[in-house]
C-alpha cells in the first residue's frame, strides 16, 4: 500500500476567465479526508441543524456534521451560481486526468460525492472504496455498475472471513435508503444558505442516482444483465 496521501484536484474554469481550485487529500489507509480544522465553523454545519433523520451521531460527541465541515468551502464558493452555468472541469488524480465541458451542477455533483464519502459520516463511509477509485462525471449506468460491483466484492471479503454474504443485494438496498435520507437532509441543511441552485441540484443528481440504484436492485440489475450473456 502506498503510504503517501492520495490527492485529487478539481479545477472549475468559467467563460469569463474565473478559475476555482479545490484539493481533496485522503488518508491512504482510512480513506478519510484530511483537512485543517476550520477556525470559524458555520452555524449551518452544526449537527443538530437539519440533522439527517438516519444520523446515528450525537451532538454532545459530534457538535458538527462531518460532511458539512468538509464541504463548506465548496458550498460557499458556488452558493450564488446557477446549476446550468457552463464550465470546464478538470479532475486530476495521481493516476490520470479527466476533463469535461459540462454544467456546473454535474461538476459539483462529482466533487460533492467524493467529499461526502470520505468525511467520516457513518452512513456514507460504505462508499470509501468508490472514492479511492474516483470516477468523475460518471453516468447513471456507470454508477450502477460500480456500486453493485464494489458491494459484491465486499461480500466476497465477508465470505472468506466466514461471515454471511449478501448476494441478493438486500442490505445494499437498505443502505441506499439511508443514503437518500442523507442527501435529503443535506439538501435541507443548505437550502436556506444558498442563493441559487447549483449546490442544491448537485445534491439532487446524487439523490437521483441513489433512487435509481434502488430501482435497479428491485429489478435484479436487469439493465446490466445483457453484458454478461454468452453470445
Amino acid at each position: 500500500m502506498d503510504e503517501r496521501p492520495y490527492e485529487i484536484e478539481y479545477e472549475f474554469r468559467f467563460k469569463d476567465g474565473r478559475r476555482k481550485f479545490f484539493k481533496i487529500v485522503l488518508d491512504p489507509e482510512t480513506i478519510n479526508m484530511i483537512r485543517p480544522e476550520l477556525e470559524h465553523k458555520p452555524e449551518w454545519a452544526r449537527l443538530d441543524h437539519e440533522q439527517c433523520a438516519c444520523c446515528p451521531l450525537k451532538k454532545d460527541e459530534h457538535p458538527y456534521c462531518p460532511i458539512a465541515l468538509n464541504i463548506e468551502e465548496v458550498v460557499e464558493e458556488f452558493k450564488s451560481m446557477y446549476s446550468y452555468d457552463d464550465c470546464d472541469v478538470r479532475c486530476t488524480t495521481p493516476e490520470r486526468t479527466y476533463f469535461k465541458r459540462t454544467s456546473l451542477m454535474e461538476g459539483l455533483s462529482s466533487i460533492f460525492g467524493i467529499i461526502m464519502a470520505t468525511s467520516e459520516c457513518p452512513v456514507m463511509e460504505v462508499f470509501k472504496p468508490m472514492a479511492r477509485f474516483h470516477l468523475p462525471f460518471s453516468t447513471a449506468q456507470e454508477t450502477v455498475m460500480r456500486s453493485a460491483s464494489i458491494y459484491l466484492l465486499r461480500q466476497y471479503f465477508e465470505h472468506i472471513s466466514d461471515k454471511p454474504a449478501d448476494l441478493d443485494l438486500q442490505l445494499l438496498d437498505e443502505h441506499y435508503k439511508k443514503v437518500k435520507a442523507v442527501n435529503e437532509g443535506f439538501m435541507a441543511r443548505i437550502n436556506s444558505l444558498v442563493e441559487k441552485d447549483a449546490d442544491k441540484n448537485a445534491i439532487n443528481i446524487l439523490n437521483s442516482y441513489a433512487q435509481m440504484l434502488s430501482m435497479q436492485i428491485y429489478y435484479s440489475l436487469n439493465s446490466l444483465e445483457y453484458l454478461f450473456k454468452s453470445r
